[in-house]
């Protein structure tokens, strides 16, 4: 379930900063509505890392289909294997 607050309770954020784990985030309300959520840093830079490939995988996807896509035997050998 949810952790939600209102973002009054920052008042006493050591209170929030210690309901905050990996996989749980606190979401805080501004006038009843979301508006900021409180992640750990470790969970913060696997969501941008996993942001930056979804757009590599595009670039990569987007290529192929402009120049064509190329066969397992070529990828074996541009990489020497």
């Amino acid at each position: 379930m949810p952790n939600i607050k209102p973002v009054s309770d920052l008042r006493n954020y050591t209170e929030v900063l210690k309901e905050v784990a990996v996989n749980n985030p606190v979401y805080l309300t501004k006038n009843g509505r979301g508006e900021f959520a409180i992640v750990k840093l470790e969970e913060y830079d696997k969501l941008r890392a996993a942001v930056r490939l979804m757009s590599k995988l595009e670039e990569g996807e987007n290529s192929a289909r402009d120049k064509g896509w190329i066969s397992s035997n070529e990828v074996e050998s541009i990489l020497g294997v």
